[in-house]
């Protein structure tokens, strides 16, 4: 393993040497959140491709793909979905706006009085977002150097926060670019091909498997609908990707270069499906489906080519986490703490908002691995977090950009009322059902419009 382990170091240390690089580009606000909004298409497309396929994408699409077969591949299919309608429909109108946050989008369409309630639920989603991700390290260093799952968590974690509250969205954009690009060699270029050869090929696999495993739909209607509601229309709406579109340098850099990452989505989706289908010809009673990752990189790949394969696991889990975190402390800064303050963030080039956001990027990072170590129930932590961000905020947040009747008052009886209905439906029907999310989401779309129409329109910007 000294080869693979030398890989894995390397590739860690230059995470670090990026956050170092970073931190002498980021010297205004608009530098450190936003990378100076100067990306052009390459860049733009392999960061948001980065960010958007973490390790639930990578080693969940995998082990879905070893439950289901190639209908596993529907959750990461979802996501690209998402992410090119979001790319298509509105990331040119978003782009033009120059704002930081979803709220701060809120507060332009209509007139300033969301941004705090819709803030604290952006926060809460993001926040889980990043201990999730970061929960995922111990898996892999697990795998890599058979470490404690509480070492790991803070390993993986502390490299993060590192580089991230060094550089800002500098570091993360170049250290996602590399992630990006290890991604690719490893799992599209390396494991896929590798897993499917070892299998016997596709012939084989039909043959050692039921025929549900090579159904596309096999994993049932309802789920996939499920998956569409919270994660093709959680991308339309959630922080951390909004975040990677005011980085674009235009409004055709946006567009496009978001295309060609949903894209890329799609492709990886059927790669994770076609890898766990594998990993169930190889092994076929593992303990649990999330172990088909590991396990097939462990036993079936070759010295140094192990490495690269488990780098680009920990570049999947360390994107979504690097976005995630940053999200949460432009969020918990911007839209809260400020907000309370009475202070109105500026763009511009002081220096004391770039150390402000830097210090809550260090305190949100902590937290994150604090509650990362503490909290069991990964699954529960994230579906509560899609369920309050799809039921509470999808609503006034696609009708401020699609609906020009929509109110101030209707916005704020949409969150209320949507994110209210989500947790009580939760309490009744179970954190993993699917009833909370559909009844929350009605709820939300019907007082938004009723409260729309019997309130008068106040003055906004149209988006």
């Amino acid at each position: 393993m000294a080869v693979d382990y030398a890989v894995i170091v390397v590739y860690l240390v230059g995470m670090l040497a990026m956050g170092w690089w970073g931190m002498r580009r980021a010297r205004s606000k608009s530098e450190f959140l936003v990378a100076g909004r100067r990306l052009g298409p390459w860049m733009y497309s392999g960061t948001m491709a980065a960010i958007v396929l973490g390790g639930a994408s990578t080693i969940g699409g995998v082990g879905l793909g070893y439950q289901y077969g190639l209908s596993g591949a529907w959750m990461v299919f979802t996501i690209g979905l998402g992410l090119l309608a979001l790319s298509v429909f509105f990331s040119a109108r978003i782009a033009r706006l120059k704002v930081y946050t979803v709220s701060e989008m809120l507060d332009l369409r209509y007139g300033g009085r969301a941004g705090v309630i819709s803030g604290v639920v952006m926060w809460a989603y993001t926040l889980m977002l990043a201990v999730t991700s970061t929960i995922a390290y111990a898996t892999i260093f697990d795998v890599l150097f058979d470490v404690d799952r509480t070492v790991a968590i803070i390993l993986g974690g502390t490299i993060v926060v590192a580089y991230s509250t060094l550089g800002g969205m500098w570091s993360i954009t170049i250290t996602d670019m590399v992630q990006f690009v290890v991604k690719t060699i490893g799992i599209l270029l390396l494991l896929l091909p590798i897993a499917v050869v070892k299998a016997g090929g596709f012939s084989e696999m039909k043959a050692k498997l039921p025929t549900e495993y090579f159904d596309p739909l096999g994993i049932g209607g309802e789920t996939i609908f499920t998956y569409v509601l919270i994660y093709t229309f959680g991308m339309l709406i959630g922080q951390d990707i909004w975040q990677r579109v005011f980085t674009a340098r235009s409004d055709r850099t946006a567009r496009w270069g978001g295309t060609v990452a949903g894209t890329y989505c799609l492709v990886y989706a059927v790669a994770g499906a076609v890898i766990g289908t594998a990993a169930k010809v190889l092994y076929p009673k593992l303990p649990s489906a999330d172990a088909a990752f590991a396990t097939i990189v462990k036993d079936e790949l070759p010295v140094g080519v192990r490495g690269l394969v488990l780098a680009a696991a920990l570049a999947a889990v360390m994107s979504t986490s690097s976005g995630a975190l940053i999200a949460c402390a432009t969020v918990a800064n911007n839209d809260i703490w400020s907000r309370l303050r009475g202070v109105v963030a500026k763009d511009g080039g002081e220096r004391d908002e770039v150390k402000g956001n830097r210090a809550f990027i260090l305190i949100m990072g902590v937290a994150v691995i604090v509650i990362a170590i503490a909290l069991n129930n990964v699954v529960e932590a994230l579906t509560v977090a899609y369920n309050l961000l799809v039921g509470g905020l999808l609503v006034p947040i696609l009708g401020g950009l699609l609906w020009r009747r929509g109110t101030a008052a209707g916005a704020l009886a949409a969150v209320a009322v949507g994110g209210a209905s989500v947790i009580g439906l939760m309490a009744g029907y179970g954190i993993l059902a699917n009833e909370p999310v559909y009844y929350g989401l009605i709820a939300s779309f019907a007082v938004y419009v009723i409260v729309s129409l019997a309130t008068k329109p106040g003055s906004y910007t149209h988006l």
